[in-house]
């Protein structure tokens, strides 16, 4: 805790941004003077003029007849405009990633192209066919598009350049100290990382000084942001500090106690001013992102079942039964979203055998007929899942099911097990591609995976499926040590 002599007896006080004063009248003035517009100020605007310039642009070249004329040029622009301000869409946050909220530009595209679609609909004149309207505005998404991909990438390259940063300083010191030092050192974030205060570490490193040193090189620095380690001051402490922050123009944040009980998963809701951490905020509690993931995995399940199964399935059907006498299909009970049982369906890549609901196939297992390997080193003994996707059992991507008996085992053994269970299962999943799948062999299997699919249920994007599918396809081309 600070010296009580240091903040409760020396009350920081601002006649103008430009000033502190203590109670012994020591005046302080700052070298950098008034705080500059940042280039990040202009960020916006110039995104804002560029979006335009490309939809007005294209529609100019590719559809005049329906372009030109001062209430359509006006219509086109001011749709963009008000459909971006409802969804909030141009705020982008420094540490925000490409795929952060790609639901988001999925989101515009779709009610842009309504707005952009009901215009013929209005005026009942399109000049050229419909379909070519849709080429046109599938044009200006992939434009659109593909200038997210460029902006992205000069503003990592720009940041990491030395534009737009933000220089900072810690108040205190625990051991969210390091974490938060590796994402300062992340030089396309653009954060400049000065060191930090605390009155009871040695000199030495990125340590600056006791706290009551802190002030003078705040301003002497242009420091723009300064992290609190709230557990370090007391409230009166903290407000002296968050006044001297207000009064000077530089934006103040509070890094929470180091108790260890944060995840990837947490956010902060505010109940009538109230913050309270929801330590369990998944990505898919959302209806948005629900009713995404669920448009996905219908297209695609009814893709393969139109396109793949119709044929492949009689094909297998008959290779199957030659094989060996039985059904085609083996279904077996598994606990899917919030732990709910239900049939799970595969090809049945073995002989009917009593073990088939309590021992995982295993390496060599006698129990797999000949084309029951190939199906399973290619991953097409799991097609007839995309029918447990269709009926909504199942997801495309997802933490891949267990049986029954293996799950009343994990849920105990195996801490934040059940986690799993706070998404619908899939066909695929990160664990899978990462090399954790069939066979547990040792206690590390079963953990690595449980890690890999919680870290997936906290970070779900639409992006992460794709990634995770195409890199599916990859490995049954390539092959895979784990599959048999």
């Amino acid at each position: 805790m600070l010296n009580k002599n240091i903040l409760d007896q020396q009350t920081i006080v601002a006649d103008s941004p430009l000033d502190i004063v203590d109670k012994a009248g020591v005046k302080a003035r700052p070298q950098a003077g008034v705080k500059n517009i940042k280039n990040s100020d202009f960020i916006i605007p110039i995104t804002v003029i560029l979006h335009l310039a490309i939809i007005n642009g294209t529609l100019f070249f590719l559809t005049p007849h329906t372009y030109l004329g001062f209430e359509r040029i006006l219509y086109y622009n001011v749709t963009w405009l008000l459909i971006t301000y409802s969804l909030y869409y141009y705020p982008t946050g420094r540490k925000e990633r490409f795929f952060d909220r790609i639901h988001k530009v999925i989101q515009l595209y779709f009610v842009y192209g309504l707005a952009y679609f009901a215009l013929f609909g209005l005026t009942g004149k399109t000049y050229e066919s419909l379909d070519y309207q849709f080429l046109v505005y599938g044009v200006l998404c992939t434009e659109l598009f593909l200038f997210r991909i460029l902006f992205f990438k000069i503003s990592q390259r720009y940041r990491s350049g030395g534009g737009n940063i933000l220089k900072v300083v810690v108040l205190g010191k625990d051991s969210n100290l390091v974490k938060m030092q590796k994402v300062f050192d992340q030089s396309h974030l653009g954060y400049r990382y000065h060191g930090y205060f605390d009155d009871h570490a040695p000199l030495g490193g990125s340590h600056l000084g006791k706290i009551s040193d802190c002030f003078l090189y705040i301003l002497e620095n242009d420091i723009d942001e300064i992290y609190c380690v709230a557990s370090k001051f007391n409230q009166r402490e903290l407000k002296n500090l968050i006044d001297f922050a207000d009064n000077n123009l530089i934006k103040f944040k509070v890094i929470l106690d180091d108790k260890e009980i944060f995840s990837r998963a947490m956010a902060i809701e505010s109940y009538e001013n109230v913050p309270v951490l929801n330590l369990r905020s998944v990505p898919l509690d959302t209806p948005y992102a629900r009713i995404m993931k669920r448009t996905f995995d219908l297209f695609f399940s009814t893709f393969v079942i139109v396109f793949i199964l119709s044929w492949l399935t009689p094909i297998l059907a008959i290779l199957i039964k030659m094989e060996s006498p039985g059904g085609v299909f083996f279904k077996q009970k598994r606990h899917g979203f919030k732990r709910k049982v239900f049939w799970c369906y595969k090809f049945r890549s073995m002989a009917v055998n009593r073990e088939a609901n309590t021992v995982m196939a295993q390496k060599n297992d006698a129990r797999m007929t000949k084309i029951g390997r190939f199906l399973r080193r290619t991953n097409m003994d799991e097609l007839p899942q995309f029918f447990n996707v269709f009926l909504g059992e199942m997801s495309v991507v997802g933490p891949r099911p267990h049986m029954e008996l293996h799950t009343f085992d994990y849920e105990y053994t195996v801490n934040k097990y059940l986690v799993r269970h706070f998404v619908k299962p899939g066909i695929t999943g990160l664990a899978q591609i990462k090399g954790y799948r069939g066979e547990i062999q040792d206690k590390s299997d079963i953990l690595n995976r449980v890690r890999l699919d919680i870290f997936y249920v906290e970070k779900w994007s639409l992006g992460l499926d794709l990634e995770i599918i195409f890199q599916t396809v990859l490995n049954t081309f390539r092959g895979e040590e784990k599959a048999y």
